[in-house]
């Protein structure tokens, strides 16, 4: 079983403090962090923007794990300053050229995800595969933080676990994100979860972040 890693969800953050929590995440030896971006269409909100990106990326080395929930992502690659270690989901359901977005992410060296959403099929990981550095599944459909479960979606992360394997790509990690609860963290870690996008269900909803990263990671190494 590959290593459980951490990547917090910034969109989560309180904004007022961000330095300060910031230097709790590096303490706390975080793997990725988490940053949302919407535009309205592709999803129903907007959040966090390019500035920001970059502006996170001069004021810590921890990578970054970039979720973009927009249309016609391969646009705007080049606006985040991606780099080597760096993370990049893209929803297969976001472009028409979905295979040109993920190569515009690899050409800035950074990993390329392909985003699940709980009504996606597996099958549309076939053909980019080979591109991939991971695959991010969705546990609740996205746009919005603090949402329930949606049913089945645990599951979903035991079949694309197997999927990978039968496919050749068993060493492809699977990040989760939606509804990362302690509780759901555990079966999500035992149906074949790597990379856990922790939120208001967990270590957001904590008075000391730095006591809900080590609950999580207690969690994690238990499961």
């Amino acid at each position: 079983m590959k290593k459980a890693m951490l990547s917090p969800s910034l969109m989560c953050c309180d904004f007022l403090h961000l330095e300060q929590q910031l230097r709790i995440f590096e303490k706390e030896g975080v793997e990725y962090l988490h940053i949302d971006l919407m535009d309205g269409h592709f999803v129903p909100n907007l959040t966090l923007g390019t500035d920001f990106v970059r502006q996170i990326k001069k004021a810590t080395r921890i990578p970054l794990d970039i979720h973009l929930m927009v249309e016609r992502p391969e646009e705007k690659i080049g606006w985040l300053a991606l780099g080597k270690g760096d993370l990049c989901s893209i929803h297969a359901e976001s472009s028409a050229h979905v295979t040109r977005a993920v190569q515009a992410v690899r050409e800035t060296g950074a990993g390329a995800l392909l985003a699940l959403c709980p009504a996606t099929p597996l099958p549309v990981l076939t053909e980019l595969l080979p591109l991939l550095s991971g695959v991010l599944v969705m546990t609740v459909n996205p746009g919005f933080a603090g949402q329930k479960l949606v049913q089945g979606s645990i599951e979903k992360i035991g079949r694309v676990k197997r999927f990978l394997a039968e496919s050749g790509f068993a060493d492809l990690p699977i990040e989760v994100d939606g509804n990362v609860s302690y509780e759901n963290a555990v079966k999500m870690r035992r149906a074949g979860a790597d990379i856990f996008v922790a939120g208001t269900s967990s270590v957001f909803g904590e008075a000391d972040l730095s006591a809900g990263f080590r609950k999580m990671r207690k969690c994690l190494d238990e499961a």
